[in-house]
């Protein structure tokens, strides 16, 4: 069974202390090519130029076992996201980026949907993601990371709406204390999970940086620390947690529609076995600049050594 991958790709300019360097990048991507280098089958639908930097990301997700979905090159340039590091290593972002999609995905029904960040909220394309996310609900487990980029969002109401739409159908979140704050700064990141969860979904999870994740199910609450890492930049670190847990749910055999019952009954032990998957592929990732997320024998090497302890 295969993932399909819905959202943006696109060249990250990364500016730090005076140095320019340049990362295929994009939420989405970042997932897409996280689940193929732990061995998973991904197919990738996007928008791309075929100019110089649309064969630079084609060429990257290739190589990376992405099969990127037909119609994903028709974009008249390919989207740029200038990213400025501070001495931490956080990332502050301007974006050249037009987000559109058309048709049905040729591709085999999937056993998971992701998508996120860019794709979920820039007109018109955050249309046609919603629809295709209703159309696979049906048969996939449908995952999401809001992972809001304010500096594209001119209408903020707009774009809290079609984050809620998408949590509608969402089985499992995840989500920045950042991007909580952003989505409702009135209340506390925790708070907003739980309201989530109750609004269906399986799996709520928060991540904050340094100080861990929370994540919620039916069954309760579970704490992950993060990892003991020394950090180079944050670049794609809330992808590689959600690659990772996408991982740990495939391999525990719950995602896919038919299995939404089970998805829906995990127990807290399960779930800390996945946010610390989930943790560990973070934690490989912000140890490297740019988002250089782990193959399967790398994150099984750094398991096996429990760096999070």
């Amino acid at each position: 069974m295969r993932a399909l991958v819905i959202g943006e790709a696109l060249i990250d300019i990364v500016e730090r202390d005076g140095q320019v360097t340049e990362h295929v990048g994009g939420s989405p991507l970042n997932v897409a090519v996280g689940l193929a280098r732990l061995g998973r089958d991904v197919d990738f639908l996007t928008r791309i130029g075929t100019d110089a930097y649309g064969r630079r990301v084609g060429e990257y997700v290739e190589s990376s076992g992405v099969q990127l979905v037909p119609g994903s090159t028709q974009a008249v340039r390919t989207a740029t996201a200038r990213a400025a590091l501070d001495a931490a290593g956080s990332a502050t972002y301007s974006f050249d980026i037009d987000w559109a999609l058309t048709g049905t995905p040729e591709v085999p029904p999937p056993l998971i949907v992701h998508t996120g960040s860019i794709a979920a909220v820039l007109e018109p394309g955050c249309l046609a993601t919603k629809a295709l996310v209703d159309t696979y609900h049906l048969s996939a487990t449908v995952t999401f990371d809001p992972n809001v980029r304010p500096a594209l969002i001119t209408d903020a109401d707009a774009a809290r709406s079609r984050i809620d739409r998408l949590l509608e159908r969402a089985d499992v979140i995840k989500a920045s204390s950042e991007d909580l704050h952003w989505i409702d700064p009135t209340r506390p990141p925790e708070q907003i999970a739980a309201a989530w969860l109750a609004l269906g979904p399986s799996i709520v999870v928060v991540t904050f940086g340094g100080e861990g994740a929370v994540a919620m199910c039916a069954a309760g609450t579970v704490r992950v620390p993060a990892g003991n890492v020394e950090v180079v930049d944050t670049v794609g670190a809330g992808d590689a947690f959600m690659t990772g847990l996408i991982d740990a749910l495939w391999s525990m055999d719950l995602l896919g529609a038919e299995r939404r019952a089970r998805l829906a009954a995990i127990g807290t032990d399960a779930l800390t076995e996945a946010v610390r998957a989930a943790t560990l592929t973070a934690a490989l990732t912000v140890a490297k600049p740019g988002a250089d997320l782990p193959h399967r024998v790398e994150r099984d090497a750094a398991a096996a050594s429990d760096i999070l302890s």
